[in-house]
């Protein structure tokens, strides 16, 4: 796209002279696909890959990761012969410091309008002790909401070439590891009523947990088909011993899975899959389950794979739109130190190819590259144990795209 197609100035300070932006413009008749609307942030002099993002101004965690994705996502364009192309919005931290709203309601028209989003991290620090409302974290919740995105996906797996970094024992790890969390994503307690007050002298605070059997009906069916198309196992992770939405959700999918006879299906209390996943995380294929469960489930599945940099996630709906991003966090801490791992941003830009835009092989060609790349040796901070090379973000994104 060209400079003046993107209307940067209601975003930027007075002074921003975008002189080294780069322009990306291709004619109508070389689009094989259709086109990527992603969300990126600019920064002065610089192009960051698509996001509504929090980052700093100079050299943000999320600006970095993101350009090893678009890094890797240039590549298979090249090899395959498809063109992406990339809107500029702002969302997160970054809106609530040029327009006081964590998601302006530009930036929600635009990727409504999007064939996909690729998103980094929304918070940070700097906007801890501003109101509730309008915290970065609200401009997320409305952004899944708005986009009408109700079903996260979040792959983990174990790569065998890094599985010295697993928390686990070793007879554990040697097991293996290979599941998808279902997380619901628009409902349950995280938008549900809430109210805090004073009641007789004494503070009170709750949060109320509520679905109705539509909610769960569709991420069950999306359960069931994710399930159909690996090992044909699911298990349901809820509290129904003591939670009356979690008895709803049981009777549900009892009913779904007559429409499923070659899923297994089987139940288990949130506690005790969490000791499970620790204990024996290889008996697991599919687990679908609530918000805050899925939010709690889906990080500790992370941990337990070596590394919370190395996995990615999908938040889709029923059609082929969907939002894509690494799990981890903003991590301000070590922003613009050339030390994060970037291969859950390079593998969230892999499920875009492959949920959004049906290109198999291309989604391939970069997990393979990942695994590739890994197996030689390479290895950034955190998934390093004293075997290998340790690189930065940006050699990291150059092997894996290098692969390619």
């Amino acid at each position: 796209m060209k400079n003046s197609e993107f209307n940067y100035k209601k975003y930027v300070k007075p002074n921003f002279q975008p002189k080294n932006f780069t322009n990306r413009e291709w004619p109508d008749k070389d689009i094989t696909k259709a086109p990527i609307w992603c969300s990126v942030d600019l920064r002065d002099g610089n192009q960051s890959l698509p996001t509504p993002m929090s980052v700093d101004e100079k050299m943000g965690m999320f600006k970095m990761l993101l350009d090893e994705g678009l890094k890797v996502l240039d590549k298979i364009a090249q090899k395959y012969n498809h063109k992406f192309e990339y809107t500029n919005v702002l969302g997160g931290g970054a809106a609530i410091d040029v327009t006081g709203e964590p998601l302006p309601k530009e930036s929600l028209d635009t990727c409504k309008a999007s064939d996909a989003v690729l998103l980094g991290a929304v918070g940070g620090p700097k906007w801890d002790n501003i109101e509730s409302s309008k915290r970065p974290e609200q401009g997320l919740l409305a952004l899944r909401s708005g986009l009408g995105l109700f079903v996260n996906l979040r792959p983990a797996t174990m790569h065998e070439s890094i599985k010295e970094a697993s928390p686990l024992r070793a007879d554990i790890v040697e097991k293996g590891l290979d599941f998808v969390v279902v997380r619901e994503l628009t409902g349950g307690i995280y938008f549900g009523e809430r109210k805090t007050g004073i009641e007789n002298g004494v503070e009170f605070a709750y949060d109320v947990e509520k679905y109705d059997e539509n909610e769960i009906r569709r991420i069950g069916k999306k359960a069931f088909e994710t399930a159909m198309i690996r090992n044909k196992k699911l298990t349901c992770v809820d509290k129904a011993n003591v939670l009356d939405s979690s008895k709803l959700w049981r009777k549900v999918l009892n009913e779904l899975a007559k429409d499923y006879p070659e899923v297994e299906l089987s139940y288990m209390y949130v506690d005790n899959a969490a000791m499970q996943l620790v204990k024996d995380p290889s008996q697991f294929d599919v687990i679908v389950t609530n918000n805050i469960f899925g939010d709690i489930i889906s990080d500790e599945a992370s941990m337990i794979t070596g590394s919370i940099g190395m996995l990615p996630s999908a938040s889709v709906r029923g059609d082929d739109f969907g939002m894509y991003e690494p799990i981890h966090g903003s991590a301000p801490d070590i922003a613009g130190q050339n030390v994060v791992n970037p291969i859950a941003t390079i593998l969230s830009v892999a499920m875009m190819l492959r949920y959004s835009f049906k290109l198999e092989e291309e989604a391939k060609a970069i997990e393979a590259a990942v695994t590739n790349v890994l197996n030689a040796g390479y290895r950034t901070k955190d998934i390093y144990n004293g075997v290998g090379e340790v690189v930065g973000t940006k050699e990291m994104g150059d092997l894996i795209a290098k692969e390619i």
